[in-house]
């Protein structure tokens, strides 16, 4: 099976919030996907409905059909942090991690299996 992929590098967003938008999307088909991250009100589902979108770009440059297209995959990890410092009490400072997210798409085209009739006697 041919398969179309998109990844979106170092998003400055926390993976926990992105992973709430992801997980809803998982088997979909990729027009349904897209339908749903126009109603949900997370600041994630803008880059993840781009990243479908170049995903789906991938998949007409390979030729595939794209009204069949499901996602087989999408995986959020996180990207690199960015360490800062807070001013505390007493000439103290406190850490601040800055996280980033590493989003990864996978799209396959889904085939229809066709049923066979088969006489039972």
């Amino acid at each position: 099976m041919t398969t179309a992929k998109a990844t979106l590098s170092n998003f400055r967003q926390a993976p926990r919030k992105m992973r709430m938008v992801a997980r809803t999307l998982q088997g979909k088909k990729a027009v349904d996907a897209l339908n749903t991250l126009d109603f949900v009100a997370k600041r994630a589902s803008i880059p993840i409905k781009k990243l479908i979108q170049s995903a789906i770009s991938n998949a007409k440059n390979a030729n595939m059909n794209t009204e069949n297209l499901i996602i087989k995959t999408i995986k959020v990890d996180s990207g690199s942090t960015l360490y800062r410092r807070l001013p505390r009490a007493h000439g103290t400072a406190s850490p601040l991690r800055k996280r980033t997210s590493k989003v990864f798409v996978e799209l396959e085209e889904k085939v229809e299996k066709k049923k066979v009739k088969t006489n039972k006697k």
